[in-house]
């Protein structure tokens, strides 16, 4: 049977989904909504896809962020060790050329719903310019991403003021001179707080639990990739002398006013950001507990504390979102996820998820990786166990970490551990460096 395989979404994960398939000689096209490749690393000061900002770097470090099919030297050798959001468009862009991905990918193309209909038929109603149409595929693979719908956090109260979330923090010149109040502990948090302290009246940073702030450097060189060379100890062990260094190196967060770490390491995903702490013992940024209520313009924090504010960011997260499936068929937006390798269904086997995780490091080289085992059962080389309804659930139940029961916390992989587990299913031989392309462009229907 000849398959013809649907691939949603032209970011990280999607067009190495694209790529890995078409290196097979299979019949694959990707659809994005956009009219270029990237995804959520497209910036734009407009409203968009795009959770990315001004002043947005990558928190991985590149040797640890790259595809190995077409790595960062590869693409530019003088690329910084954290490089800025358009290095990765760029790099992204550059990967699709290099691979001949663009005929291969119909830009300006919503998916608006995709209907199983049996192990080798998919219904896809595809939106351009306002026109729908449904075509169908033997097979479909979700790449859209899981940092594009925002998650709001729900507190008594009402606040007047200028409340938004994250996803809609452009760059820091519209809070010039204001009074701002950031929600959260994560990295966009973090980050968003020290951006607007350059030149608002005020900035502060509410968290609700203790974070761990870990530097970009330890000892001169990237933090994760210091912390590789202890990725064969186990995780426990590996935990406690990450946050052994860290109390070394930095103290503890009740010596800059912040609420004190309470879980393990990985309990919570660290947080990246070297210039926090710093802004903190400066004065820029003022810590607060968690809020209590609004009224207001005013915000309570759970210690009494009530201060006023001209504009509230909640830098608080995003749901996973398959907004072209029904609810009934399938919705992980609370969690738990149940996929075999974060990308097999227990059921339906004509469907892959790509990129749906996140690991303590970087998406894409997981994402790669997952694309070409997809490809390798496609050709009928792997096969997916017998038991995988069981391994689906295991999944679930024996996490890499144990973390915080939230929304957040449904999808997270240990880096190293999960490119073991692929690389151990996949040929020795799995990297493909030159162009494989063996089928026409289908960015158009055949029939």
């Amino acid at each position: 049977m000849k398959y013809r395989i649907a691939v949603i979404g032209a970011g990280p994960s999607g067009i190495t989904a694209l790529k890995n398939l078409l290196d097979q000689g299979l019949d694959a096209v990707a659809f994005d909504r956009n009219q270029e490749v990237g995804g959520n690393w497209i910036y734009s000061e407009n409203e968009s896809h795009s959770s990315v900002f001004e002043t947005t770097h990558i928190i991985s470090s590149k040797t640890l962020s790259q595809y190995e099919d077409f790595t960062f030297d590869e693409f530019d050798p003088d690329t910084p060790d954290y490089p800025s959001h358009e290095v990765l468009r760029n790099y992204f862009q550059a990967y699709a050329r290099k691979f001949n991905l663009y005929p291969f990918i119909r830009f300006g193309t919503m998916v608006k719903h995709c209907k199983w209909v049996n192990e080798f038929t998919w219904e896809i109603t595809l939106e351009k310019d306002g026109i729908e149409k449904t075509e169908t595929f033997t097979h479909l693979v979700v790449a859209n991403g899981h940092h594009w719908k925002p998650r709001y956090p729900d507190y008594p109260g009402e606040f007047t003021g200028e409340f938004i979330h994250a996803h809609h923090f452009k760059k820091a010149a519209p809070f010039a001179g204001k009074r701002v109040l950031v929600i959260g502990g994560g990295n966009s948090a973090c980050d968003v707080a020290v951006e607007t302290s350059r030149v608002s009246a005020t900035t502060a940073i509410s968290w609700r639990r203790g974070y761990r702030i870990v530097p970009k450097f330890f000892f001169g060189k990237p933090s994760d990739k210091v912390a590789e060379q202890s990725k064969w100890l186990p995780i426990k062990i590996r935990g406690f002398f990450n946050q052994l260094l860290l109390k070394v190196m930095l103290g503890d967060n009740k010596a800059y006013g912040l609420r004190p770490v309470t879980e393990p390491f990985g309990a919570t995903h660290p947080t990246i950001n070297d210039e926090l702490l710093h802004k903190i013992r400066h004065g820029k940024v003022k810590p607060r507990l968690d809020i209590r209520r609004f009224d207001g313009n005013k915000v309570i924090f759970e210690d009494g504390k009530a201060e006023e504010y001209d504009t509230v960011i909640a830098c608080t997260g995003y749901w996973l979102s398959h907004p072209f499936f029904d609810k009934e068929f399938i919705d992980y937006s609370s969690g738990p996820v149940p996929l075999y390798l974060r990308m097999f269904h227990p059921k339906i086997s004509n469907l892959y998820f790509i990129g749906m995780f996140q690991p303590l490091g970087c998406i894409w080289p997981g994402a790669e990786l997952q694309s070409k085992l997809m490809a390798q059962e496609l050709i009928g080389n792997w096969n997916r166990p017998k038991n995988i309804e069981e391994l689906c659930e295991r999944e679930v139940s024996h996490p890499h970490y144990k973390q915080v029961n939230t929304p957040r916390h449904t999808i997270t992989v240990d880096y190293h551990l999960f490119v073991k587990s692929l690389k151990k299913e996949l040929p020795k031989n799995h990297i493909s460096k030159s162009p494989q392309n063996k089928v026409a462009s289908v960015t158009e229907p055949t029939a």
